[in-house]
């Protein structure tokens, strides 16, 4: 047993007891409803229920859930017809009236605890994305709106998923260069166009992607419009590879 693997078991039992301490303080609750749960980042069991995770089969590339098994490598019709400007893309579940409220807290109600718990959901959804990856790397938010927000949900799940995976992480490899209007009522089309030539690579991270196998993260994927021109700035410097990993997705057929 080396140094560090000794110096982690003889933490072990002080971080037990602190957690016992702190749900002593603050009692678990839910992440969703706040009803109280066993464990911190817990979702009650009704909560649970409604949360609709996204799993095989699926979209080789885009990781659309398929109603049946097309075997392995399959594509979905968009894919195979336009190749999207990643490799992969993963999320954890599917964005609709269930997990709405949950999204929102966390994205504009300051319910920013909830991000270590949404990384453990992230790593098991898309183990196989964060295993090859060099680092990973959150879709960037204006300066305008990270002032009125104060902070970016993106990092804050890229550095909590690092965190606990042990992987690099790069909150800055990516800047948004303008500011766009909000996209909740844009469809498709008018996304594109709305976030055109918004993203390019920090000039300071220039030499640190070539080659590299980027995980990208985001808190949820609509159209795609968003992971794409982050992806297509990625790709024009020379990354060798970029996968996109998502607490959530809007699934058209929802």
């Amino acid at each position: 047993m080396d140094m560090q693997t000794r110096s982690a078991e003889a933490l072990k039992p002080l971080r037990i007891a602190g957690r016992r301490m702190l749900d002593a303080i603050l009692p678990p609750r839910c992440l969703k409803c706040g009803d109280l749960v066993e464990i911190q980042g817990g979702v009650c069991p009704s909560c649970w229920q409604g949360l609709r995770f996204i799993s095989a089969p699926a979209c080789a590339c885009c990781g659309l859930p398929f109603e049946f098994d097309q075997g392995p490598g399959a594509l979905c019709a968009s894919c195979a017809a336009t190749p999207p400007v990643f490799d992969r893309a993963r999320a954890v579940f599917r964005y609709d009236e269930n997990s709405r409220d949950l999204i929102l807290a966390f994205k504009h109600a300051d319910r920013t605890s909830s991000a270590p718990a949404f990384a453990n959901w992230l790593a098991r959804a898309g183990a196989e994305l964060l295993a090859e990856a060099d680092f990973i790397a959150p879709v960037p938010l204006h300066w305008s709106r990270l002032f009125t927000r104060r902070y970016n949900q993106a990092a804050l799940l890229s550095l909590a998923l690092g965190r606990l995976s042990g992987k690099k992480v790069v909150p800055d490899l990516l800047i948004r260069r303008r500011a766009t209007p909000k996209q909740g009522r844009l469809g498709r089309l008018a996304r594109q166009r709305n976030v055109a030539g918004a993203f390019a690579l920090n000039p300071r991270r220039h030499d640190l992607i070539a080659g590299r196998r980027i995980l990208l993260i985001d808190d949820v994927v609509t159209t795609g419009a968003t992971i794409a021109g982050c992806a297509r700035a990625l790709r024009q410097n020379g990354a060798g590879g970029i996968d996109v990993l998502a607490l959530a997705r809007v699934i058209a057929a929802d």
